[in-house]
């Protein structure tokens, strides 16, 4: 199923998804929701709000975004403020 057809996603956040090479179900699923927006925060700072996690998360468990529990928003928000850590390279 293409992005632009889940539940929460609107033409604006297909647009930023494909631009990031999210185009169906599977390639948001593979990525996660999280993920997709730390990239999608990074990329647009001032346009991207914790909503939008919200949003994709829900597009995965097909339900609209304001049905997400406190426990899981809270959640959610935690594992978004971690910080990515990258491996040093073994050069």
């Amino acid at each position: 199923m293409r992005v632009e057809n889940l539940k929460n996603i609107g033409p604006k956040t297909a647009a930023w998804l494909h631009d990031t090479g999210i185009h169906t179900r599977a390639d948001l699923e593979a990525m996660g929701a999280v993920m997709a927006y730390k990239i999608l925060k990074h990329q647009k700072p001032k346009q991207v709000t914790i909503l939008l996690l919200y949003a994709l998360d829900g597009a995965l468990s097909g339900k609209h975004w304001n049905a997400l529990g406190p426990e899981r928003k809270a959640a959610l928000k935690r594992e978004a403020d971690t910080r990515l850590h990258v491996a040093p390279s073994q050069s």
